[in-house]
This record gives C-alpha cells, structure tokens and sequence, in this order.
C-alpha cells in the first residue's frame, strides 16, 4: 500500500498573506489525503538576505495587500476583521513558540490562535503577555514554553529550519514543498497539494 503523500507547510508567523494558509491548509490537505507538516522559519532573514522586503515604505502596495486579503479571505471562509498591525513579532518568538509546537506535535493550534490574536484581537502575537494567553488558552504553561523558546534547542531547530528553506530557495511565506518542488503563496495552495497526490499516484 503506498504511503500518504507528504506536503511541507513553510510559514512566518508575521506573513499576512499565511493568515489564509494556516486557516486552510490543513483541511483541505486532509481531504486529499495529503500529510501537512508545519515548518516554522524565518522568511525574514531570507528576504533581508535577498533584499526582498516586499511592503516597508510601499504605501500603494501595502493597500493592495490588505484589500486583496480581505477579499480571499471572504471567498475561503477565513476570519479577518481589517487591517492588523504591522510588521510584528520582531523578536520572533512567536515563531521560535511554533517551532517548539512544532517539535511537541502542537503546532496547528498555535499557530492558528497567533494568527487569530494578530488578525481578529489585533494584538502582536510576539509580545510575552499576549504569547502568555494564547499559550494559557491551549491548555499549556506559558512560562515553561516561553522558557523553551529562548532555549537552544528550539533556536537552533529554528535555525535548522531556516537553513533548509534557503537551501530550498524559498523567498516568501506561505510555501509549500514536496521534495524539491516549491509552490510560494496561498493561491498555490491547491496546485501544491494536487503536486503532492500526482508525484504518489494518487
């Protein structure tokens, strides 16, 4: 019996346009019969290091992004209530929060209440007192992860992570892999997962 096909989910928590994929992807990954496996990574070391920063100081393209926003996230069902803050999470932590989800199993749960903090409570879901509520919501000890994500475990296996999406020549965030074949963006979403299916037979 062949093995269920396997999608990579390459995300930054502090991506507006991921807001859309971490409230989708999995559902429809698992309609297909498709393996989501959440990556954490720091697309904005990449985009420093490609002088790729696609809205600072673009003020027509920044309004572009938040309408088209709204209007895929009205077509996909996905919550959103205006324009958020912007950029957030400079420290990163709650992404180094999702690595460590990612490493204990709990990451979809996380990852989707930052995005809900961020986008519906309009809070940065990198500052320590809003981390703390989301990480209290699920059910975990807030200090004890927040302790974790400063570690050097989950730093380096942010690192690790990072290192891989470079490797991978990955730019941007959402991205989707399987194998070697890269899909940047929500709207590649279906052809990722369809890319997934062709490559098992399925």
């Amino acid at each position: 019996m062949a093995s269920e096909p396997t999608l990579e989910f390459f995300f930054f928590i502090g991506s507006t346009y991921s807001h859309l994929s971490v409230h989708r992807a999995e559902a429809l990954a698992r309609e297909a019969g498709v393996a989501l496996v959440w990556r954490p990574f720091s697309v904005r070391t990449l985009m420093r290091e490609q002088n790729n920063i696609p809205f600072a100081g673009k003020p027509v393209k920044t309004a572009y992004m938040w309408r088209d926003l709204e209007r895929r996230a009205r077509r996909f069902g996905v919550p959103f209530d205006g324009i958020a803050p912007y950029p957030i999470d400079a420290d990163e932590r709650a992404n180094r929060v999702a690595t460590l989800a990612a490493m204990q199993g709990w990451c979809p749960d996380f990852t989707r209440a930052a995005y809900r903090a961020w986008f519906l409570d309009k809070q940065d879901p990198g500052r320590p007192e809003v981390l703390a509520r989301i990480l209290a919501g699920l059910g975990r000890d807030a200090a004890a992860c927040l302790e974790a994500a400063d570690g050097d475990a989950v730093r380096a296996d942010y690192a690790r992570q990072t290192d891989r999406a470079r490797a991978l020549g990955l730019f941007g965030s959402p991205s989707f892999v399987h194998g070697s074949e890269v899909f940047w963006g929500d709207d590649r979403l279906d052809d990722a997962i369809a890319w997934a299916l062709a490559q098992s037979g399925g």
